[in-house]
């Protein structure tokens, strides 16, 4: 099989939700679906049979939410699925805003009884910054709900974007009993598995039979038959384009726990979905980036790096380190934009300008592990990281690339970190690296001080619980914290001398990042303003150094 019929294959998106709106659930659902797993809850054809989910951290099984993103990739009915769980709280929606800008579309998961809710919004407003197609799959149809009409009209009245309904649900909560498809014409019937753990049992049915209507009450049928009439009435057919412009969402109704539309959902999904499109370069400087306008002379004008590149590009989004307690090894997660990977290869990294032989590639299931031998557009190589990747890397191979920068997202809590037992210094400063090098923190140090201390800096207050938690777990260190008052950190820009001078408020503080540059602290916008007042020569300038969707 070619690249061009490879990339076609391919389908890469990320599900994103407010919490306990069931993400996890029909993450697992569509691996039950899509044969990754043959019951929910257990991997298939793997080594080590055991408890499995999307949230691998030990920390997401006690706490029942997920705060890390990870990777699960199958194949499915001739396509090959790369499903990006993201976080669902609203504390690491950077490691969410990173990992859709890995992604081809996006799945929005919308509890049926609440609608819209806070973190749906913001992490809607990422996608349609970046113009990510949108499918909507409205869950627990199982419990009582809202009527599906006016959960319509909230999508577009609250998001502003246009809806499609796929199918149409009879009933809801106990009077629940399938959905309606409205591409085909038929009505399917569901029954409920044992805690939903296999798939569910189905029969198709027209929709006015009056067999349908004897499963359930007068009221429910009829509102049932009113709302189809009322669609078909209005005579809309569904746009293709408009939708991967994301102007309008395809939505489904169904309930992942007892796997009702689950099945129907994916294999709508896959269908209409788009493969891998392409990307855009960030215009580089000097002689990169003449070499960069050669290669893109070719595919520019349509819009960047084509997937079928027969040259390999890529980027690197998320580090991840101890995921697997047997190999306590760093993994960059790659997505691959352009070409054919290959395990061995050798690529440059724009970054460092130095060569890489990627001798150590896997496929990754969550925090699950295969040696890959290749990889294509859309999908995400997992590379070991000796500590020559970073965030935002590009990798290629030819002429020079360069990928748009991902951005830190600004800390709104600090606090200082000290570790317990002095003996375990060691350990605590390499775990203290790797946080930093994941994302998961910002490390900040006092000015002009030892390194000792430092302070972590964190854009939700539930990353401090994490950090701390890992640092005992995966090296073995225990850690004091102590909150700050600060809210808002500026770098400083100006000569670094005039910097360590500073005239700071008494509720300001000056410390150094990890590269040494001059950062301030403050605890209001007041005291930025007599900061600024107080110190002419020297600029307190934006801690984003690239425009971020705001969450």
């Amino acid at each position: 099989m070619n690249i061009i019929d490879e990339v076609r294959r391919r389908r890469t998106f990320a599900i994103i939700s407010h919490p306990d709106a069931g993400k996890t659930t029909l993450t697992e659902k569509l691996l039950l679906y899509g044969g990754a797993i043959h019951v929910a809850g257990q991997v298939s054809a793997r080594r080590r049979q055991r408890a499995v989910t999307s949230d691998w951290m030990e920390l997401e099984r006690e706490r029942g939410i997920s705060i890390t993103s990870t990777v699960l990739q199958f194949p499915y009915d001739g396509y090959t699925i790369n499903l990006l769980d993201t976080p669902g709280h609203q504390d690491f929606g950077e490691d969410t805003y990173r990992t859709l800008l890995a992604a081809d579309s996006a799945v929005m998961l919308i509890d049926a009884a609440k609608g819209v809710e806070p973190q749906t919004k913001k992490l809607f407003a990422i996608c349609r910054a970046r113009k990510i197609p949108l499918f909507t799959f409205i869950n627990k149809m199982d419990r009582p709900s809202r009527d599906p009409l006016e959960l319509l009209d909230e999508l577009e009245s609250v998001l502003g974007i246009g809806t499609y309904p796929m199918n149409w649900p009879l009933g809801n909560g106990e009077t629940f009993k399938g959905v309606y498809d409205r591409q085909t014409g038929a009505l399917h019937l569901f029954e409920r598995s044992a805690h939903g753990a296999t798939k569910a049992a189905v029969q198709t049915a027209d929709r006015r039979d009056p067999a349908v209507a004897a499963l359930v009450d007068e009221a429910t049928f009829a509102a049932f038959i009113d709302g189809l009439d009322l669609l078909e009435g209005a005579g809309e057919v569904f746009d293709r384009e408009a939708m991967l412009r994301g102007e309008i969402t395809p939505v489904f109704f169904g309930s992942a726990v007892t796997n009702f539309g689950v099945q129907l959902f994916l294999d709508a999904f896959v269908e209409m979905s788009p493969p891998p499109v392409a990307r855009a370069l960030r215009q580089a400087q000097g002689d990169r980036g003449e070499a960069q306008g050669d290669r893109g002379e070719a595919q520019g004008d349509r819009g960047g790096v084509l997937p079928d590149d027969p040259s390999f590009t890529g980027f690197v989004f998320k580090i991840q380190a101890n995921m697997d307690p047997r190999h306590r090894d760093r993994v960059a997660f790659v997505r691959v934009c352009s070409g054919k990977f290959e395990r061995d290869m050798t690529v440059r990294n724009e970054r460092t300008g130095k060569d890489v032989r990627l001798a150590r590639a896997m496929k990754l299931f969550a925090d699950e592990r295969e040696s890959l031998e290749a990889a294509y557009a859309g999908d995400v190589v997992g590379l070991a990281n000796p500590g020559v990747f970073a965030i935002g890397d590009t990798l290629y191979e030819g002429a020079p690339v360069v990928f748009p920068p991902i951005p830190s997202f600004a800390p709104e809590h600090f606090a200082t970190i000290r570790s317990i037992d002095t003996a375990s210094y060691k350990s605590f400063g390499k775990g203290i690296a790797q946080l930093r090098e994941e994302g998961a923190v910002q490390i900040f140090y006092p000015w002009g001080s030892t390194r000792t201390e430092p302070v972590l800096g964190v854009v939700g207050e539930l990353q401090f619980e994490v950090a701390k938690y890992r640092l005992e777990a995966e090296y073995g260190v225990k850690t004091v914290l102590s909150a700050l008052p600060f809210t808002l950190a500026l770098r400083v820009g100006g000569d670094v001398d005039v910097a360590a001078r500073a005239q700071l408020p008494s509720s300001a503080k000056l410390v150094e990042d990890w590269e040494g540059r001059p950062v301030a602290l403050f605890e209001s916008e007041w005291n930025v303003k007599l900061a600024q007042e107080w110190n002419p020569a020297l600029a307190f300038l934006s801690y984003v150094t690239q425009e971020v969707v705001s969450t």
